[in-house]
């Protein structure tokens, strides 16, 4: 499988299909070239797009140099983006839209960014995520736990209920989930204090500046539709979109039609 090295040296692996604008998808947690709502996505772009679809650090065949920091995972990014030729465009989901949003900050290549879900907490439609949140995470992965990482993540990172979590442990998916679980306290830095449950400052992402997309499901949970309006709202140049009948677990047949409408502009 092709790969990229990274600054620090970690070699990132990819794959591409597709002609034309490179767009480069970011997963979210757990996500990877063989997990996630990201897997099917390259095939229904390929025929506007030159997809670049990749294992973040840690996960699949990608390398995990330590230690981590979320400046290297957006050094990642710019080494695929230098593959691409030097600018792309990007999409990315859940937290990996976090992770893209940190990037459009700081790389000057990034031309368009589109964004779903970012599990930002702005309000009192949830409870706010504690605040030794990726502290705990941390510990759970010191010690090996990852069946308990991913309950917690689940449970109070994601505020699925405990039903929910019952039926996921005997899904074909946890064992997927448990795989990658020592990769989530990285999602978790790259979210930061964005889950306390407090409005997002104005002037957070003002560097921002090419045009974005911010998206949510109009089947999800109140707390995630809000932080997509809000976010949409602080940012520079966004339009806010709600797909019809979505939820957090988006269907790539229902954003694949959204993501080349924002991107063939």
């Amino acid at each position: 499988m092709p790969a990229v090295t990274s600054k620090d040296g970690t070699k990132i692996v990819f794959e591409r299909v597709g002609e034309g604008p490179p767009l480069i998808l970011v997963d979210g947690a757990w996500g990877h070239l063989g997990f996630g709502p990201n897997v099917k996505l390259p095939a229904l772009l390929a025929d506007r797009f030159s997809v670049i679809h990749y294992d973040r650090r840690g996960r699949g065949g990608s390398g995990d140099t330590p230690p981590y920091a979320v400046d290297r995972e957006i050094e990642d990014l710019e080494a695929l983006i230098g593959l691409a030729g030097g600018s792309a465009y990007v999409y990315g989901i859940s937290s990996g839209g976090a992770l893209a949003l940190s990037a459009a900050e700081r790389l000057p290549g990034i031309e368009r960014v589109a964004l779903y879900e970012l599990p930002f907490v702005v309000d009192s439609t949830r409870p706010p995520m504690p605040d030794d949140f990726a502290d705990h995470l941390e510990d759970l992965v010191a010690h090996d736990r990852r069946g308990d990482v991913v309950k917690y993540f689940m449970r109070r990172g994601v505020n699925l209920p405990p039903v929910f979590l019952a039926l996921m442990r005997v899904s074909p998916a946890w064992s997927k989930l448990k795989a990658v679980a020592h990769t989530v306290p990285y999602d978790a830095a790259i979210l930061g204090d964005t889950g306390r449950g407090k409005p997002l400052p104005r002037d957070r992402w003002s560097s921002v500046t090419v045009p974005t997309l911010a998206a949510a499901g109009g089947k999800s949970p109140p707390w995630l539709r809000n932080a997509m309006k809000a976010l949409a709202g602080v940012l520079p140049n966004a339009e806010h979109r709600v797909l019809d009948g979505q939820t957090h677990f988006v269907k790539p047949k229902a954003v694949a039609p959204v993501l080349q409408d924002f991107f063939n502009r």
